[in-house]
Formats: C-alpha cells, structure tokens, sequence
C-alpha cells in the first residue's frame, strides 16, 4: 500500500489544521511617539495626525533654550509635553525632518531613547533634489540617533512608515 506524505505547507492548508489559525487582525502593539524636527516636518505632521491611529502621539519638538540640551515636545494640538513622561511609554520614536534645523532636538531624543533602549526611525522628506539641499543636511543630522533612516521626496511614506511600525 502506498500512502502520499503531505508538505508541512499543504498541511498548513487542511481544514484539520485551519482550526488553529487566528482570524482576528494583529492588534497595534506599539506606543509611537511621533515628533517633528522643523516647522515643514510639523506640517507634514499636522496632515499625518489625521489618520486613524492607535496608539501614536504627534509632537513638534524645539530646544528648550541656547546651550541647553534639555527639549520642549508640543503636542499638534498645541499642548506641551515632558520627553522623560512621552518616552516612559513609548516603544518607537519616529523623526521626521525637512532640513537640518532640527539637530538639536535629533541628538537630544536620539540619546534619550539610546539610553532606555527605545527603538527610533528618521524620515528626511526632501523636494527629490537632495544633493547640497537642506534635506540632505537633515539626513547627517539625523544618521548618528536614528536606527532605521529613510531620505524621500513622497509625504505618504511618513503613512506608510507608521503602519509598517505598526503605531
């Protein structure tokens, strides 16, 4: 008698095995905290805001004074904000950037989630003419605090980003 052993793929695909798949979608799991380096990103950030999101919040993000490394988070809305009470409940900080005004503010997070182990992107959005431009200034300035770097010239990555990011 010769019997046919099935793949573990076409076993996969028996309705014996289809009793233990979940049909529920994946649940957001992460607690974005998604701040604006420069007046254009707050822009960008603004339009971004009005998506359906679950858990990400949306700040601007300016220093605090000269020489001092310490930042003010304003939320889009217009209400403030402390880093150390956004970051205590965030698992991803996204940057997003313009241009280069931001440095500050990218070195201040980018060592504060270094320092509590908080993953953290960039997005440099650009004109698509980034050589000499103040989007490629904004890319050096964010390159040493970001561990994922995305440079484009397309506002919905910043969308896309989110949802991939799962916030």
């Amino acid at each position: 008698m010769l019997t046919q052993t099935l793949s573990s793929c076409a076993r996969a695909a028996t309705a014996e095995e289809a009793r233990y798949r979940i049909d529920r979608p994946i649940a957001p799991s992460r607690a974005g905290r998604v701040v604006a380096l420069d007046p254009g990103a707050a822009e960008i950030l603004r339009r971004t805001a009005q998506h359906p999101w679950a858990n990400a919040r949306f700040y601007s993000c300016q220093p605090a004074g000269a020489g001092s490394e310490e930042v003010v988070l304003r939320g889009i809305d217009g209400g403030s904000a402390t880093l150390a009470d956004e970051l205590a409940s965030a698992s991803v900080v996204v940057m997003v950037a313009t241009s280069d005004a931001g440095a500050a503010c990218a070195n201040t997070l980018g060592k504060a989630c270094w320092e509590r182990g908080i993953q953290t992107a960039g997005l440099v959005l650009g004109d698509g003419t980034q050589v000499g431009t103040a989007a490629s200034a904004a890319v050096t300035a964010l390159r040493p605090h970001a561990r994922v770097l995305l440079p484009s010239s397309d506002e919905a990555d910043v969308v896309d980003l989110l949802t991939a990011l799962r916030v």
